[in-house]
């Protein structure tokens, strides 16, 4: 686990041609701390159940986010003691103190991560590991406490099997599991807060495109900015994303689902929404290009791009076979600009656009708004084009275990 940690913030400073991080500090954000302050233990864990346990929801009427399960888990922390002892407890609203910094400066992190059962009953996460090792770097971007992503990976385990009950076994169904760290002094003044709270919830979720995979419009957005050199686009911090809501507001009247942010005069693109981005071009020889602009400190490491990355470099190195995908594939992490969209819409070039992220995996992109006109982006019958379709099958396989991969985790086996 720790690799995987020193390959993403590798990945975030050398972009920004700073010095890494020494190699202890990665290693201990993903072990044992070496501070005199108490880390995360799971030996400490108390589980209180729930006395009035819920009904569980009708499949079809779940929402993304709005049905939450039977219990919690909360660990304190402050800065002379470190990491209080977790606890599992009934789901409930938080005590906090108004003058608590997360409402007055934004001190807050979050994660996104889902679990799945089969039709056997076995629990898995996803390559949980990238989760707890991008929550750490959130942290420390933040000046909020990092802790043993081990440690706290194992107690998001106790939750998961205790809430097992609540995961639906229908095919793109699954919990979805929301880790979040809040700053929690109640003193008014910006600085390192002197205490923290770190909590999970979980909420079953069905199907993001539950009639089909709906092909998306955008606004190629100039007029605000999702992220900066420098900033924290890079980091899942939640004021990265308040500040998108208008904006998307503003698209949706114009008739667009969702912003295309644009970076810098030459208008490169950079995220869709709150997802990563994903063009494909044809070469002149009949290669296709699958192109994501590179983690250059204003893109999201997000875990469902490295893995479609990591599926698509198989496939090109000819060490995994990913059924229909047939023609010679070659992947790039580079910058795109409008313009290059544009010519390769205008010769033909252009195969496909799509979004990826937790939620949603993959969303297809049908058109973009740009500069007064709509730019039509090609899509097949069934929304998804000849490279995100296969590679989607292949990641969905190996999410709910139809396919074996040692990036499923497993949590529960009965």
């Amino acid at each position: 686990m720790a690799s995987t940690l020193y390959r993403l913030h590798t990945h975030l400073w050398r972009a920004r041609n700073q010095s890494l991080f020494p190699a202890v500090i990665g290693a201990r954000w993903m072990s044992n701390s070496q501070s005199p302050l108490s880390d995360i233990q799971h030996g400490r864990l108390e589980i209180n159940k729930t006395s009035t346990p819920k009904k569980l929801p009708a499949l079809e009427t779940l929402k993304f986010g709005h049905n939450f399960t039977d219990h919690m888990l909360v660990i304190p922390w402050n800065s002379s003691q470190g990491w209080g002892t977790p606890e599992i407890k009934p789901y409930g609203p938080l005590s906090l103190d108004p003058s608590s910094t997360v409402f007055h400066y934004a001190q807050c992190i979050f994660e996104g991560l889902k679990a799945y059962r089969n039709k056997k009953g076995k629990v898995t996460l996803f390559r949980p590991d990238l989760n707890m090792a991008r929550m750490n770097l959130s942290a420390h971007r933040l000046a909020l406490p990092t802790f043993n992503g081990a440690a706290f990976l194992d107690l998001i385990k106790e939750l998961v099997r205790l809430e097992r009950h609540w995961i639906p076994q229908e095919n793109g169904h699954s919990l979805y599991i929301r880790p979040v760290m809040i700053g929690t002094q109640n003193t008014i003044g910006i600085s390192p807060p002197d205490s923290a709270l770190l909590f999970v919830i979980c909420s079953p979720v069905g199907p993001y495109y539950p009639d089909g995979f709906k092909p998306v419009a955008l606004h190629g957005t100039t007029e605000y900015v999702r992220a900066y050199p420098g900033g924290t686009g890079a980091y899942k911090i939640g004021a990265n994303y308040a500040p998108g809501v208008f904006p998307q507001k503003q698209a949706a009247k114009s008739g667009y689902v969702q912003n295309l942010w644009l970076s810098g005069p030459e208008h490169n693109l950079t995220e869709v929404g709150t997802m990563n981005l994903f063009v494909v071009f044809r070469q002149e020889d009949g290669t296709l290009e699958l192109v994501t602009p590179p983690l250059d400190g204003m893109i999201l490491p997000g875990v469902t791009r490295d893995s479609i990355l990591s599926l698509a470099r198989s496939h090109a190195a000819g060490t995994l076979r990913l059924p229909n995908l047939t023609s010679k594939l070659v992947i790039s992490e580079r910058g795109v600009t409008m313009k290059e969209v544009c010519d390769a819409v205008q010769s033909g070039r252009l195969v496909e656009m799509f979004g990826a992220g937790t939620a949603a995996i993959v969303s297809p992109i049908n058109r973009i708004g740009y500069q007064g006109k709509d730019i039509e982006i090609p899509v097949e019958d069934n929304g998804m084009g000849p490279v995100s379709r296969p590679i989607w099958a292949d990641l969905v396989a190996r999410q709910t275990g139809e396919v074996e991969s040692d990036w499923s985790v497993v949590v529960y086996e009965e």
